[in-house]
């Protein structure tokens, strides 16, 4: 690849008589010259709008045009005329009718070659040769001019994009626009799908006026990018779950593009008076003025129509001169807030510019109204939550513990479970870590049935075979209970009975690990525990050695004649039991589990001489690290040591 070089310079070109900003490059003819090009540019117009010389409304779009533009023109030169190119990015104010542009000129050293697509010599005709690119009927869509200009061994084919933003340069309108040999304007194109920015309303308006050449640039704009706006505003916004970042999006979305400024109010639920969630102004240092502002409730609207633009008296600026537009942000009949948009100038906005408003304010609302239910949803899982498990650990006499939950989805019911609880007297206490198979609401339906079940047998007396014994056989009953239900559903409804005959039993399945502690004479608890259906638990001994501490059953709730066993170990102080849920064993990293080849084990025998929290911290650690990405299962974890 040959080396670029590259020269940038601002010099005064007549006739204008003034500094105009002025960047040049030479570019070798190389495959590579197309995409020197288009940086070169693309850094030329980031430099003038750091300067102030382009605001910043409207440089994204500018630029990607530019891109293409600037792309055409040395593909053309490189291939048709097989030399090095010179590149000119030159900004010019508005002189007459023409308005403030970006002038991207592309020279190359063949100036006897033509080129090819819609040029102005004849032969520069040749769609049928698509290798060649798109020729210049792109240039021609999108500049208000462009030409050729042929000097003594120099061709030079030019366009001028018209600026959305405002060119901070003096006004030219005393000086005669430079003609040059063989232009084109776009006047005499064929009529463009994209439109042009010199329509007929366009060429009525005063150039020198900061308002109409908006309103003109506006309606271009609209034209031009309403369809990518709504698509970038649709991306944004379907992904946000909180009303607030919606309205924090949506201003920052409008504001500068399509309004100097705006304010969203929302509706309370339960009917409080509206509150403001967002006031935005593209001068930050007016906001706070803004706010004082709109201090208040937001502008009366009629409820009907539902979405459209609906004028009303604009509280800024102060000195009177703005306008302002309101919409009503709706999800079907129901209410959710209000739109404000302001504008400094010109007066009202313009119909397109309205309609695409009134597009965009539809899709607030329905981001709004998506996010609040997922909130009501949370919050209903959350207050559920806290009344499937427990407020706290409870505290063992002579045993340590410690636990670790994460819910797969925060602050959502799911299946994982555990409890701590005293079972009558002796100083009997029992311990679970359970895992409903499933997930959401249904799994949180048998997470609230079993730990009651589960206390309630362990204070009725029955031993920890005993209890596994009862507790399958109550959920084979609400299984049961349940196709019964879905039976009769289907009966008047068959679809809705087929889906709750498959979802009711299958989501009775319970792995289970549960177990009961007393204290010895000697010091130190025995252990009795049963294990159904889940991972089992290990024990480790101060010496660091690793072993299970009982044996795999068969899952609850899936079979009615099995008959659960126990096994019974003492915990001699110092010891150490871990019990976990599958969402430790089976977190996954490619295709590789945590804990193959005992890869739990290996993590626990790490443990030894650390408190049961620094064993729960070291383990919790180890599973997070394992994978890149976060576990995606319900994440739980219990440690008992003997002190």
């Amino acid at each position: 690849m040959q080396q670029e070089t590259t020269h940038r310079s601002v010099h005064l070109l007549p006739p204008y008589g003034d500094a105009r900003p002025v960047a040049r490059t030479s570019l070798p003819a190389s495959p590579h010259t197309a995409s020197a090009a288009r940086r070169f540019v693309r850094a030329a117009l980031a430099d003038w709008t750091r300067l102030g010389l382009v605001t910043t409304r409207g440089t994204d779009r500018l630029a990607d045009e530019a891109d293409l533009v600037v792309s055409e023109l040395a593909t053309n030169a490189v291939v048709h005329a097989g030399t090095g190119v010179e590149v000119l990015a030159r900004l010019d104010p508005a002189i007459g009718d023409d308005p403030a542009a970006l002038v991207v000129e592309v020279s190359d050293r063949h100036p006897a070659r033509a080129v090819r697509g819609d040029g102005p010599e004849p032969e520069s005709t040749a769609p049928e040769e698509p290798e060649y690119g798109r020729g210049l009927h792109l240039v021609a869509t999108l500049a208000a001019s462009w030409g050729i200009t042929y000097r003594p061994g120099l061709k030079t084919v030019w366009a001028r994009l018209p600026l959305d933003g405002f060119a901070c340069l003096p006004p030219a309108a005393d000086c005669a626009a430079p003609r040059q040999r063989g232009a084109r304007t776009a006047d005499s194109l064929a009529p463009s799908p994209r439109g042009g920015v010199r329509d007929e309303r366009g060429a009525e308006c005063a150039r020198g006026e900061r308002g109409d050449e908006r309103t003109r640039d506006e309606r271009t704009w609209v034209g031009r990018g309403a369809l990518s706006f709504l698509a970038e505003a649709s991306d944004l916004l379907a992904g946000q779950l909180d009303e607030d970042m919606v309205t924090a999006l949506a201003g920052q979305l409008l504001v500068p593009r399509l309004a100097d400024w705006c304010a969203i109010w929302l509706d309370g639920e339960a009917g409080p008076a509206p509150r403001p969630a967002r006031v935005w102004h593209a001068d930050e240092s007016a906001i706070e003025a803004l706010r004082e502002a709109l201090a208040g409730d937001p502008p009366r609207l009629p409820d009907e129509p539902r979405g459209t633009a609906v004028p009303v008296r604009s509280p800024w600026p102060p000195a009177g001169r703005g306008s302002a537009v309101a919409f009503r942000l709706t999800v079907g009949a129901r209410p959710l807030g209000t739109l404000l948009l302001g504008r400094e100038a010109p007066p009202g906005v313009p119909d397109e510019a309205a309609a695409l408003l009134e597009d965009f304010a539809r899709r607030v609302g329905l981001a709004i109204g998506a996010a609040r239910q997922y909130t009501r949803q949370a919050t209903i899982s959350r207050v559920l939550q806290r009344g499937l498990l427990p407020a706290q650990v409870a505290r063992i006499p002579g045993v340590d513990s410690s636990l670790v939950y994460e819910p797969s989805d925060e602050g959502l019911a799911g299946g994982d479970f555990y409890d701590i609880f005293p079972a009558g007297s002796g100083g009997r206490w029992c311990f679970m870590l359970g895992d409903v198979q499933g997930s959401g609401p249904e799994a949180a339906v048998v997470t609230g049935l079993a730990r009651p079940w589960l206390r309630l047998l362990a204070r009725e007396g029955y031993q920890v075979a005993g209890v596994l014994d009862r507790l399958n056989g109550l959920l084979l009953d609400d299984a049961l209970e349940a196709a019964e239900a879905a039976a009769l559903m289907a009966v008047g409804h068959p679809a809705a009975g087929a889906a709750a005959a498959h979802e009711g039993p299958q989501s009775r399945f319970l792995s289970l690990l549960y177990g009961e502690l007393a204290p010895l004479p000697e010091g130190g608890v025995r252990c009795t525990l049963a294990c159904a259906g889940h991972p089992l638990p290990l024990l480790l001994r101060p010496d660091g050695t690793v072993r299970p501490a009982a044996a795999s059953q068969l899952l609850l709730g899936v079979v009615g004649d099995v008959a659960y066993e126990s096994q019974t170990f003492e915990l001699t102080p110092g010891d150490t039991l871990l019990c976990v849920t599958d969402g430790v064993t089976e977190r996954r990293s490619g295709h590789r589990m945590f804990d193959d080849e005992d890869g739990l084990a290996r993590a626990l025998a790490d443990c030894a001489g650390l408190t049961a929290e620094g064993v729960a911290d070291r383990i919790r650690r180890a599973v997070h690290a394992f994978a890149e990405t976060p576990p995606d299962d319900d994440l739980a974890l219990l440690v008992l040591q003997t002190r």
